[in-house]
């Protein structure tokens, strides 16, 4: 009865990650889509093979965040982890449906740490990484602005002397790097996500601890091959899946993006992603892209972007964590009067 349960939780937790890169398609394709180098399924399909390679590129550092950093173990059970997932797969549909780029790693955490709270209080949570998540909220959106915006002036003056046309045709084929480079940084941060959920559900329970990790020892550093490939492939087919409506919103919204604008974009917004995955943040894509398209964006004035698009972002971004963390602790209160 108890491996049933896992077993399901596990599928909750795939379908979380299918939904990260629903929602997180827009993070991946739109600029490509907006520029018009790739249609919008060859554009998912190339993002969507880079989400699911970038699962054996890297070392599992944010997947070790989310599963042993961010909540006290021996607060961590099956019940926490579904009523935290439930609650974070239903804001993410909520503002997908509505066309809104939010964090989904910010209504994971939110979710984690309000089922945590209802359960064992705020020292449950541990505060350090709790504190870098907060920091980078703000920070992520900020650090993807300034790298779209530097490399778009420096692109504007090394190509000062060449045609807009000759800048869309130099840039057209570099757009599809950078876009696997996004999508490369996306993978290996939002997947991971899911992974360490995973993990954390697996070491919860003594009898199942041996199929977390890659060798079969609780200590090991390793992840299962199993939780690995099943977490790149859920997410790559929520990419390829894509929230159309999402796209829309980042590609054509915000302001209006050329190859070269898109590039900078996605180089400036993936290299910050990789860099901070390293050390083992869990940032948001979402707020990263978006900022790096904004970025972009300013170079051309103020009037370029639509600010009130950018409000509708924030807006949603602000509310995530808050919104996720009372669903889920409502949802953990619920629970814990049948199974405590």
């Amino acid at each position: 009865m108890l491996t049933t349960y896992i077993i399901f939780i596990v599928i909750v937790a795939l379908l979380f990650d299918f939904t990260n890169g629903f929602n997180d398609a827009a993070n991946s394709v739109a600029t490509i889509v907006a520029t018009r180098v790739l249609t919008p399924r060859k554009a998912v399909l190339w993002a969507a093979f880079f989400n699911f390679i970038a699962a054996f590129c890297f070392e599992t550092h944010v997947a070790a965040t989310i599963g042993k950093g961010l909540i006290a173990p021996e607060v961590i059970d099956p019940h926490l982890i579904l009523t935290a997932l439930v609650a974070a797969i239903t804001w993410n549909v909520i503002c997908t449906m509505k066309g809104l780029p939010i964090s989904v790693s910010h209504a994971l955490v939110g979710a984690l740490a309000g089922a945590a709270i209802v359960k064992a209080g705020p020292g449950a949570l541990i505060a350090w990484t709790i504190f870098k998540i907060a920091v980078f909220i703000v920070l992520s959106p900020l650090i993807g602005l300034a790298c779209g915006w530097i490399l778009m002036l420096g692109l504007a003056w090394f190509c000062r002397n060449r045609t807009p046309r000759g800048m869309d045709q130099a840039f057209r084929p570099l757009q599809l790097v950078s876009a696997a480079i996004y999508s490369l940084s996306h993978g290996f941060n939002d997947a991971q996500k899911t992974m360490g959920i995973i993990f954390a559900l697996l070491m919860s329970v003594p009898s199942l601890q041996a199929y977390a990790t890659h060798d079969g020892r609780p200590d090991s550093h390793q992840l299962a091959w199993w939780i690995i490939i099943s977490c790149g492939l859920a997410i790559a087919l929520g990419t390829y899946m894509g929230g159309w409506r999402v796209v829309k919103t980042l590609g054509h919204r915000v302001t209006k993006l050329q190859p070269y604008g898109g590039f900078c974009a996605e180089t400036g917004g993936g290299a910050t992603i990789l860099a901070l995955s390293q050390m083992g943040i869990p940032v948001s894509t979402t707020h990263t892209i978006t900022g790096a398209i904004f970025g972009v964006g300013l170079l051309r004035g103020t009037s370029a972007v639509r600010w009130q698009v950018g409000r509708d972002i924030v807006t949603a971004w602000v509310l995530t964590l808050p919104v996720s963390a009372a669903m889920a602790a409502a949802l953990f209160a619920a629970l814990s009067q049948f199974v405590y």
